[in-house]
């Protein structure tokens, strides 16, 4: 005889974190997702239905198929997913579990689901994104897109932000992450200077800059002399 978890009855449809890449339709009229996983080569919208990847006649998610959407309990086990570099164009999606799912220690595999929020990195530059532009590739009908800042979407296929959720529709929000997501560090300096500090230092480099001032001047002088 073979022991069945409990079948849970959520009085509201669970919820989770996920990444994908935004696309844009060939002719610009349509928005959606793209995963970074199995099933990558079929963009979704907003609300959609899994299907089997595999072709297979079964409804997803099956027990003994790994087809389905994907999505973990916790935001950030989601956001360490874009550190790495074949996901650092990707962006971040709120996500609400519809229909059938399977529970796993880390997240579900369901058969349904809702895109509330998708959260937009920043620009490859640094700066904040205000806009999804080509990201030079794509699946066939879509162009994958990537956070752009305003001077680096310049001469690229583009749309803002609030563009692109209008044209996923389905009550889409799109942000941009907030600057107190990523932490910049100046290497030039070491942490936890004051203004003395600052001072000190300043006179330090204009003491050098004398230094090798007046050895130019040495060096001038001589040349002159010959």
């Amino acid at each position: 005889m073979r022991l069945r978890l409990p079948e849970e009855r959520p009085t509201e449809p669970p919820t989770g974190f996920k990444i994908a890449h935004p696309v844009l339709s060939q002719d610009g009229t349509r928005a959606g997702f793209t995963g970074v996983s199995l099933g990558g080569a079929l963009p979704y919208g907003v609300v959609a239905d899994a299907s089997c990847v595999y072709g297979r006649r079964h409804r997803s998610p099956a027990r003994r198929c790994d087809c389905g959407f994907h999505c973990v309990h916790e935001r950030a086990a989601a956001e360490a997913l874009l550190c790495t570099a074949e996901h650092r164009a990707a962006v971040l999606l709120d996500i609400t579990v519809l229909g059938t799912y399977i529970r796993f220690e880390l997240g579900f595999r369901y058969a349904r689901q809702r895109v509330r929020t998708a959260t937009v990195g920043p620009c490859t530059c640094g700066a904040r994104a205000v806009a999804l532009a080509d990201a030079g590739w794509g699946r066939p009908g879509w162009r994958a897109l990537a956070a752009a800042c305003a001077v680096c979407v310049r001469g690229r296929t583009s749309v803002s932000l609030a563009a692109f959720a209008r044209l996923a529709g389905d009550g889409l929000r799109v942000v941009a992450g907030s600057e107190g997501e990523t932490a910049t560090v100046d290497p030039g300096l070491p942490e936890g200077l004051g203004v003395p500090e600052l001072v000190a230092e300043a006179a330090l480099l204009q003491a050098r800059l004398d230094w090798f001032q007046s050895r130019l001047a040495r060096l001038e002088g001589g040349e002159a002399q010959k």
